[in-house]
């Protein structure tokens, strides 16, 4: 595994750079919430007052991300015209 990370080229690591920072800045964000508002969500006043609501946002909250990733990908799948197939093949065959 490390043995393949280290053929991959600096302008492939500087396109991973952003990505991952934004990941961890994040990441820190809702640590940072967390600490500022320790009562779960779902239990907070609001919550337990309009639980449509807070059942939406926590489905939002759930859902929205993966969702984001997939429209990435579809999308720069769409952009470099690629099938999803591997284009390094345990045998070399393409």
């Amino acid at each position: 595994m490390a043995n393949s990370l280290a053929h991959f080229e600096p302008s492939v690591w500087r396109a991973l750079l952003k990505p991952w920072l934004a990941a961890l800045a994040l990441s820190a964000l809702l640590v940072g919430a967390g600490a500022r508002w320790p009562i779960p969500l779902l239990q907070q006043a609001w919550a337990q007052a309009d639980p449509g609501r807070a059942a939406l946002l926590a489905l939002a909250l759930v859902l929205v991300p993966p969702g984001l990733m997939a429209a990435l990908l579809v999308a720069r799948m769409v952009r470099h015209r690629d099938s999803g197939e591997s284009s390094h093949c345990a045998h070399g065959e393409r």
